[in-house]
């Protein structure tokens, strides 16, 4: 019996896993160092649009809003809440850019809404968008509540008969003759046909340790929950790129405030043995940014905040994700640096990870996210990887 290895129990790791066993590849195994969603899944916001800037990301999208839905019916406890879509709001200056897009959204059938400030405040009377604002809604788009999704797939994917092995961590991957053969742990060698690594933050030094690299940054992100609120919570998810941050509903009747931090530098992971726990939240941002977005989204400015989630974000260095085989290591795949949306790509990035690893081929074109496309540039790379980037400076994508 073949015998697949997912490196890491988030998002992407368990859906490659269920993907995998339920097109009955084999013995499917998940190594977490912590616990299952212990990284930056457990701390994602959850927000979904199909309205991306790539033809590659776009496509991507269609099938990970597809899963994400099929999902609400399958996964116990789990809803994508699609009620009223996503909203991408845009002032003057940074409109051209995405209307530039829409004729790609056009060409791929897309669908989309351009809404004036006047049908935004009287679909939502607590939003209140400036008078040269735009917003573009993606009526497929929507939200997860990652302390649904993560049991539920959990659950999901143990019944398909997936073993998910928690604190046990991978120490090394192991390659013979060019392909990879399994991975090292405190255990010992567990041997295997492939490997998936669907780790973010630990991927550079995963891969250091059997001479590989990639150029990835990582940073810091936190989100806030609201304390309930009196009345419904009535809006969609927004990514609200003027006001550098994203609001959406939250469970039981609460608001989730994300927050950009253009300033921060770049965040380096020290080895495989780090864990996000010791992050802590700067204390002086949720002011400045309440006060951003308090004209659009008035209720913002009277909440109390319950809890503070800190986790980590991984770019590439072109802003898009990366997906597919390793060079040179046959039977290594990588699934990595969603951005800020990594919680929305992976049903679909764990399914073309899977069909890779399978078959050799996914559903769509993946050359654009190929980790073979950074191979011709190894200086680069490497200064890169060595260089020191403030977020403002990374490629600004959202969900």
């Amino acid at each position: 019996m073949k015998t697949a290895i997912v490196i890491g129990a988030g998002v992407t790791g368990l859906s490659t896993a269920y993907h995998l066993a339920k097109r009955g590849y084999g013995r499917v195994v998940v190594l977490e160092k912590n616990e299952i969603g212990a990284g930056s899944s457990s701390r994602a916001a959850g927000i979904s649009t199909g309205l991306l800037w790539s033809e590659t990301g776009v496509r991507a999208r269609r099938h990970a809003l597809r899963i994400f839905r099929e999902f609400s019916n399958e996964l116990p406890g789990y809803t994508f809440h699609n009620e009223q879509g996503c909203l991408n709001l845009f002032s003057p200056e940074l409109w051209p850019a995405r209307a530039a897009l829409l004729p790609l959204y056009d060409r791929l059938e897309a669908p989309y809404q351009i809404l004036r400030p006047a049908e935004i405040r009287r679909r939502w009377p607590g939003l209140n968008p400036a008078d040269d604002f735009l917003g573009l809604l993606d009526p497929t788009g929507g939200y997860s509540e990652p302390a649904d999704y993560l049991p539920g797939l959990t659950q999901r994917a143990r019944a398909l008969g997936v073993e998910i092995r928690e604190n046990v961590q991978v120490n090394e991957i192991c390659i013979k003759n060019g392909r990879a053969c399994g991975v090292k742990t405190a255990a010992g060698l567990i041997a295997a046909d492939v490997v998936i690594v669907a780790t973010y933050a630990w991927i550079l030094p995963l891969l250091a340790a059997v001479g590989l690299s990639l150029p990835v940054k990582t940073f810091v992100h936190q989100r806030y929950v609201s304390a309930p609120l009196d009345s419904p919570v009535q809006f969609p998810p927004i990514n609200a790129d003027p006001f550098f941050g994203y609001i959406r509903p939250a469970k039981g009747n609460r608001v989730l405030l994300g927050i950009e931090t253009p300033e921060r530098d770049d965040f380096k992971v020290p080895s495989l043995d780090f864990r996000l726990d010791p992050l802590t939240a700067e204390p002086d941002l949720i002011a400045p940014t309440v006060e951003r977005f308090k004209n659009f989204f008035p209720t913002l400015a009277d909440l109390q905040w319950e809890s503070t989630h800190v986790g980590l974000l991984s770019f590439s260095m072109d802003g898009e994700p990366i997906i597919g085989p390793v060079t040179g290591v046959e039977g290594l795949w990588i699934g990595n640096c969603f951005h800020s949306g990594g919680f929305s790509y992976s049903p679909a990035a764990g399914y073309f990870l899977a069909e890779l690893a399978a078959t050799g081929s996914a559903p769509i074109d993946l050359t654009a996210f190929s980790p073979a496309r950074f191979a011709a540039a190894p200086a680069e790379t490497a200064a890169y990887i060595a260089s020191t980037v403030p977020q403002r400076n990374a490629s600004r994508r959202r969900h």
